[in-house]
């Protein structure tokens, strides 16, 4: 079996997302870029089988759940990215037979090994966010690498080093850097808004974190005033004036 990499072994970095649930609109952006670069990428080429049939299937690294929350004016969607979190204490590491599953000490990436990895599966089982899938075409397993090809590549504008989820989301819900790093942004972002692990009963301590959606109360239309009529007397404009003037002063 696999073993994570010692307290004297382990660096000072912890990279790893962090996913702002409040403005994902569920675009699949991240999704599609994540795809296209690492086709070509680190871990390319991702499978896709009969992708223009009646049962296409292929391999994804980062994927976006949707879900309906709450009952009436107090419901919302939630639009859930999810890939893999890069966990602290890994189980899909530690049950690899082979070594292939390993998580880098200098910063704590979880990666595979491809020319190691004999498409077993136990990985997948031992992780209870389902963020790793078996390519159908290649028969071994993929996850996301944190683009560990884009992050490190001095070959790349600077300002781009980042993974492609996060430099093509168009909502800014997507951030990276190093969550063990107090004066991150990230870190920082995640002690503001109450960032949370996923599943923490299970005790895999990952890296990536949650910011929760914010409350929405006092926002909705059935808490605004109501309008009042036009009046002859300033007519339309004189309306559009006093309800500016009103919501300037709320």
């Amino acid at each position: 079996m696999t073993s994570l990499p010692s307290k004297s072994e382990r660096g000072t970095k912890s990279l790893g997302l962090v996913i702002d649930l409040d403005i994902c609109v569920g675009c699949h952006a991240c999704v599609v870029n994540c795809k296209e670069w690492n086709t070509g990428g680190y871990p390319g080429p991702l499978s896709d089988l009969a992708a223009y049939g009646a049962s296409p299937v292929g391999a994804w690294l980062n994927r976006v759940h949707t879900f309906e929350a709450g009952e009436g004016t107090g419901g919302r969607t939630v639009h859930f990215p999810k890939s893999c979190l890069h966990c602290e204490t890994p189980d899909c590491v530690t049950v690899c037979p082979t070594g292939a599953s390993y998580k880098r000490a200098e910063d704590g990436i979880v990666l595979v090994e491809e020319d190691k990895c004999i498409g077993c599966g136990l990985c997948a089982w031992a992780c209870p966010y389902g963020a790793r899938e078996m390519d159908p075409g290649e028969q071994v397993m993929r996850k996301c690498t944190l683009c560990i090809d884009r992050i490190y590549n001095e070959n790349i504008p600077e300002a781009e080093r980042q993974p492609a989820c996060v430099n093509t989301c168009p909502a800014n819900a997507r951030h990276f850097g190093d969550l063990a790093d107090p004066d991150s942004g990230v870190f920082k972002m995640v002690e503001e808004r109450g960032g949370y692990d996923l599943m923490p009963e299970m005790d895999y301590r990952p890296t990536n974190k949650y910011l929760p959606p914010r409350d929405r109360k006092g926002c909705g239309a059935a808490q605004a005033k109501p309008l009042e009529k036009v009046k002859a007397e300033g007519g339309l404009l004189g309306w559009i004036d006093r309800l500016l003037t009103d919501s300037a002063g709320a």
